[in-house]
């Protein structure tokens, strides 16, 4: 039966993380799901996760992979539909999830987010006969997209567009495939991965040219984070300090070119920065690779 540690405080503790330094001292002050070990919440998505040999996989995948070890923790996979992810953190089932998760300020107010682990621009899944890029290109037209994400609402408000929600990006490029819909609005490395698997699907990926404030979501930078139970900031930020470390390496660009990230896109903060003054302080800058 897996239990929820209680924090452990005082100054013997204070002292033991302060020799060792953030890693195994400190994973025993986190408050997990299992003893010595980070219960991580996954879609299986790939590019961004997957289990293969006992470690997670998968740019999402091995980013949180080499955290756990950096924390002296070994990684619990609980597999699951990106439906359920966010409430296994809410519910304190597990200790983290990902999925190529963008940041929007709705979900900081009922989970704690890591810093990016890279950038993206959304965009529509096609037939290679279209060359659609644009939010008015989809107007009157019957679209597809996952449950729970979070530019769903803004899709509605596009003027005749039919949406249809699936449970998991492989059921919506299915029906893509059959012809029951004309796009697909979905993660954008995980589309892009798929495409250049199957080149014989004839589709391709086209990344929204609008810069419309009214739909930030669909338009506009996004960041693709973690999410974290709210009682266990001290975790996110543990994690944080390694994602920033990480970024100064280059070694966020170095896992993603193994993924099909490649490119300034991904790691570059074009765009207006969302955070600031919101889950991070007024003068928040957003990292980037350093080289």
């Amino acid at each position: 039966m897996f239990k929820r540690r209680n924090f452990i405080a005082g100054a013997a503790m204070v002292a033991a993380m302060a020799a060792a330094g953030p890693t195994l001292a400190q994973s025993e002050a986190f408050d997990l799901v299992e003893d010595g070990h980070l219960t991580v919440a996954f879609t299986g998505d790939m590019p961004g996760s997957g289990w293969q040999d006992g470690r997670l996989i998968g740019y999402d995948g091995e980013i949180m992979q080499r955290i756990s070890e950096r924390l002296g923790l070994d990684v619990a996979p609980a597999l699951m539909e990106w439906s359920g992810t966010i409430a296994s953190v809410q519910a304190g089932r597990v200790d983290v999830m990902l999925g190529t998760m963008g940041w929007t300020e709705q979900r900081t107010q009922i989970m704690t987010l890591s810093e990016p682990i890279h950038y993206f621009r959304n965009g529509i899944m096609q037939s290679v006969d279209t060359d659609w890029d644009s939010l008015a290109d989809l107007e009157g037209r019957t679209v597809g997209t996952i449950t729970g994400f979070s530019f769903v609402p803004e899709l509605r408000a596009i003027p005749g567009l039919e949406l249809n929600l699936y449970d998991t990006s492989d059921a919506a490029v299915r029906d893509l495939l059959a012809g029951r819909i004309e796009a697909v609005i979905g993660d954008p490395p995980v589309i892009g991965y798929a495409i250049s698997q199957n080149p014989d699907w004839g589709m391709q990926f086209l990344a929204f040219t609008d810069n419309n404030p009214d739909f930030p979501l669909l338009t506009g930078l996004g960041q693709t984070v973690f999410g974290f139970n709210q009682a266990d900031d001290d975790l996110r930020q543990a994690v944080d300090e390694i994602i920033l470390e990480m970024w100064s390496s280059c070694e966020m660009a170095e896992i993603g070119a193994r993924y099909g990230l490649v490119g300034d896109v991904w790691y570059s903060a074009n765009g207006e920065n969302f955070r600031a003054g919101v889950d991070r302080p007024e003068d928040y800058a957003l990292p980037e690779c350093s080289s």
